[in-house]
């Protein structure tokens, strides 16, 4: 290996640990923002479960009020620090990108913020629907007694399900941007798309009901055509 190699391998991985130190700056202060509102947080997390069940969730340690603080206040600092941690992926990706693929840094990390809480979003009106659902499957014979840890977990990871799927329309414009696919390509394979988009929303929707199932697949479907959109006009202009 050369010196030249060498001093490039060098600055890239000290780029890394800048990206890298950015971002855990960021999600470090949005922790301590989540740490100042985590009740009202909890409240607004909580209040899904409490309507479906019509009870409030039980502790079953000592411990588990302070860790829920601690986690409820991580979840919002990793919301809050989305759109900086984004962008700090895409500038360390950038350097391997040619001038003009790197115009579209700064629109597709905006995008994939904005996707990203619209997703969580969305996951949060359809979560009351499938605990709705689940809990009280078993209703006359199972009375259901949900620890907040348990339902937290659960919660947060549909949320944070909910956030990543609604990410794939950037990845696909960037694709097209790179040359792997094309519009043309989108649209001969829609039956391909709704397929995939229609099992994907039964696996992480945890119900499998129709109306929480059309809650996450027909966005995503909406979005597969806005992308096909982006695609034939923006890079074919």
């Amino acid at each position: 290996m050369t010196t030249q190699e060498t001093m490039s391998l060098r600055d890239h991985l000290a780029e890394l640990r800048n990206r890298l130190i950015v971002s855990v700056i960021a999600l470090g202060v949005g922790a301590i923002i989540g740490f100042m509102v985590w009740q009202q947080v909890f409240d607004l997390l909580a209040a899904p479960y409490e309507a479906a069940v019509n009870q409030e969730l039980a502790a079953f340690s000592v411990t588990e009020p302070f860790s829920i603080a601690m986690r409820i206040s991580f979840f919002t600092g990793a919301v809050l620090a989305s759109p900086i941690i984004i962008y700090q992926i895409w500038r360390f990706i950038s350097p391997a990108l040619t001038h003009q693929e790197k115009r579209y840094v700064i629109p597709a990390s905006a995008v994939l913020a904005v996707l990203f809480i619209g997703g969580i979003v969305l996951g949060y009106v359809a979560i009351e629907r499938g605990l709705d659902f689940l809990v009280n499957f078993g209703e006359g014979r199972l009375f259901p007694v949900i620890g907040v840890d348990n339902y937290l977990r659960f919660a947060v990871r549909f949320l944070f399900a909910f956030g990543l799927a609604f990410e794939f329309p950037v990845f696909l414009f960037m694709a097209a941007a790179l040359g792997a696919v094309s519009s043309k390509q989108l649209r001969a394979n829609r039956r391909w798309a709704v397929l995939i988009i229609l099992v994907s929303a039964a696996l992480i929707t945890p119900s499998g009901d129709p109306l929480t199932l059309m809650l996450m697949s027909v966005p995503l479907y909406l979005l597969y055509e806005a992308t096909i959109l982006a695609i034939r006009f923006i890079l074919k202009k």
